[in-house]
């Protein structure tokens, strides 16, 4: 398994890809994961054509284990990003 795309080499490729500057190509990236951000963050959900849906969930309260103790835990609500990628993604990975 390969290491994964650093914020640096993403921008390098994306500025590459725009044909434009690495400074751009970071201000471009920065608003985006800002703006993906702000919309999850206030119970939304955004749409990347081609990757994915990323949206909040809230899970509810629950009970869970100390593993190390083996104690029983009321875990309280609390609320998780999740993402569900696109058909088209998995369809060009597995195809």
């Amino acid at each position: 398994m390969t290491k994964p795309m650093t914020k640096t080499q993403l921008v390098a490729a994306l500025a590459e890809e725009m044909g434009s500057e690495k400074k751009a190509a970071s201000a471009a990236l920065d608003a985006i994961t800002a703006i993906i951000t702000r919309e999850v963050a206030g119970g939304g959900a955004v749409t990347l054509p081609g990757i994915g849906k990323i949206y909040c969930r809230e899970r509810p309260e629950r009970m869970v284990r100390n593993p190390a103790t083996n104690e029983q835990i009321k875990k309280e609500a609390d609320k998780v990003v999740k993402m569900t990628i696109a058909k088209a993604l998995k369809d060009s990975v597995n195809g």
